[in-house]
């Protein structure tokens, strides 16, 4: 926030020239100063500057958020609590808004945040045994988080609407991301927003620009271009394995293990992502999901998901295999993956190839002779 600051110690008060109605404050803040003269600590206290100016502190230093913005999003001036905003039009007129707002600490419960949403569409409240059915586990920047998904009325009118909302909390803040519009809009573009989220990443701390006026201070949070590129980070935990000759090893980002970027011919490509979590990562369906958003493709049954998985022979054991074909949700350009889970006790290990059907179907076979070589 722009300001100017009069710090309070024990032994006065320090200020710079004020405006009168600052000064007519000043007796009062004498007199807590001498009511509290026996504190040690120090209280600022800031008043609005009368015309802008540059800030007197360099900005602080928080990490920094990038993503990809999905094809058809246009990005527009956040405002208001907000870090981010795009807008999405669909046919005859129809639109929708996206959103991201970092809030300090947790705010709120689920179920509070969830009633909240839906009295924005005309719902009634839920209780929390129906916000546990209504949750669905996708990934933000690479972690779980949950995405919640409810259609009703907009407000002040019969129109159909639908709220995409997910929620994901990271250190002291929790960042919300919305989407709110037309409810066949914001159904189409479903994959496209579960995709955004997976492109979500918390880059290294850098000074950043400050948050809007409006919005109340956080510990981290502060926004990057929306073309950042992720910062590179080594994880120690890597296994070693036989890398396929033409594999180029890159600086993993954020929540990979491991990045190798694969060339093609007339300038494709393809690349293996290795990341792991504990337990079971939050199972096949969610995962599964999860890639299937990557390729704009809607979310499938556990039952559809369990019939397309196939069964891969490992030296340790057995992995799950899933193979789909859809348009990358980043470029729109047509794309093939293939997933790989493999749970080693107690952990999940996960492969994706991703990339130009070209260059994936060439590599299928090298993608899985290197799983099997590596040694956890």
């Amino acid at each position: 926030m722009n300001g100017k600051s009069y710090v309070e110690k024990k032994s006065g008060l320090k200020s710079k020239t004020i405006s009168a109605a600052a000064q007519f404050l000043i007796p009062i803040g004498l007199l807590i100063a001498i009511a509290g003269c026996k504190r040690q600590d120090i209280r600022v206290y800031t008043v609005p500057k009368e015309t802008a100016g540059a800030s007197d502190a360099a900005p602080e230093s928080r990490p920094a958020l990038s993503w990809n913005t999905p094809e058809g999003w246009e990005e527009v001036p956040p405002g208001q609590m907000r870090v981010a905003s795009f807008r999405v039009k669909g046919d005859n007129g129809k639109q929708a808004d996206v959103s991201i707002v970092p809030l300090p600490g947790l705010a709120g419960s689920d179920l509070g945040n969830v009633n909240r949403w839906r009295g924005q569409i005309g719902l009634a409240p839920i209780t929390d045994a129906d916000v546990a059915k209504l949750a669905e586990p996708v990934q933000i920047a690479g972690q779980p988080g949950q995405l919640y998904d409810q259609a009703g009325k907009g407000t002040g009118s019969d129109d159909p609407a639908r709220i995409l909302a997910a929620v994901f909390r990271k250190e002291s803040t929790a960042w919300f991301f919305k989407m709110v519009g037309d409810d066949e809009l914001v159904a189409k573009q479903k994959p496209a927003f579960i995709g955004f989220l997976n492109t979500i990443n918390f880059n290294s701390a850098t000074a950043q620009p400050d948050l809007p006026p409006s919005h109340p201070p956080i510990e981290s949070g502060s926004i990057a271009s929306a073309k950042t590129a992720p910062t590179p980070t080594s994880n120690p935990g890597k296994p070693s394995w036989q890398v396929p000759p033409g594999w180029q090893e890159a600086p993993a980002g954020q929540f990979l293990v491991a990045k190798f970027n694969i060339a093609g011919e007339a300038n494709s490509q393809a690349a293996v992502n290795v990341s792991m979590s504990a337990g079971n990562g939050g199972g096949l369906a969610a995962n599964v999901n999860r890639w299937r958003g990557q390729l704009g493709l809607p979310a499938s049954s556990p039952a559809e998901i369990s019939s397309a998985v196939q069964t891969l022979d490992l030296p340790g054991g057995k992995a799950m295999l899933v193979e789909m074909n859809g348009n990358d949700a980043r470029t729109g350009q047509a794309s093939q993956l293939i997933g790989v889970m493999v749970p080693t006790g107690t952990q999940t290990w996960f492969y994706k190839l991703m990339g130009s059907q070209a260059v994936v179907d060439r590599e299928k076979k090298a993608f899985t002779n290197f799983i099997a070589t590596a040694k956890y």
